[in-house]
């Protein structure tokens, strides 16, 4: 794999969202994973810094930009270093000119 991506499950892996690789690709087997809006069911895809995740989970749905590829399963400080949360804009869904 070139030097700019890195296998889906082991990212998910490494920042975190999976307390395993192999729950994290069980993640993306099971259709919980969207890149960059495209449901996802092998877990050797390729992913690269810039690509939005989606990962649909029992509680809570999490949209995430990837801005790193890591090296190893650092500690969560590290591991956050790895995402932008989408989640946090709170930017409307729908603009104002669409309620009408």
């Amino acid at each position: 794999m070139r030097e700019d991506r890195q296998r889906l499950d082991k990212w998910l892996w490494f920042a975190r969202f999976a307390k395993t690789r192999t729950l994290a690709a069980k993640l993306v087997t099971g259709g919980h994973v969207r890149i960059n809006g495209q449901r996802i069911d092998n877990a050797a895809r390729a992913v690269a810094v810039g690509d939005v995740v989606t990962l649909a989970l029992p509680r809570a749905t999490l949209v995430v930009r990837i801005e790193g590829l890591g090296e190893r399963r650092g500690p969560a400080p590290e591991a956050r270093q790895l995402y932008a949360d989408l989640n946090r804009d709170n930017g409307p869904l729908v603009s104002e000119a669409d309620k009408g």
